[in-house]
């Protein structure tokens, strides 16, 4: 009998065929995006050193957000990792969708990251 493969494991498969041309370097990290069922997590990641610059999710207590699992929930997190990149001195990044298709929430985030300043 054949199975069918997991959602999870093909998003993975994608996401392993887009990061083969996607690299973060220390003037243009890359701008990570996990999302789950109930959170969505964003980070800026430097390749070159290995090393995560900054990170923002539904879980920080800085976001007041009723739910957290919504198109809502991942604009505030768009706006909170773009300003933290921009307190570190990032303007630049390289956006990896991490597999997920552009639109809802990984589209939201984005938006918004690009709304409070960052270029990708």
């Amino acid at each position: 009998m054949i199975t069918k493969p997991d959602k999870n494991d093909v998003r993975k498969k994608r996401h392993e065929r887009i990061r083969k041309s996607l690299y973060g370097t220390t003037e243009r990290p890359r701008l990570n995006v996990f999302r789950s069922n109930k959170h969505i997590y964003a980070q800026l990641i430097d390749d070159e050193k290995g090393e995560t610059i900054t990170s923002a999710s539904t879980l920080d207590n800085e976001l007041n957000v009723e739910a957290t699992g919504n198109v809502e929930a991942a604009q505030k997190v768009g706006e909170l990792v773009a300003k933290r990149a921009q307190d570190k001195g990032y303007k630049s990044v390289v956006f990896d969708r991490g597999g997920y298709l552009y639109h809802g929430r990984v589209k939201s985030l984005a938006d918004a990251a690009r709304e409070s300043g960052l270029e990708f």
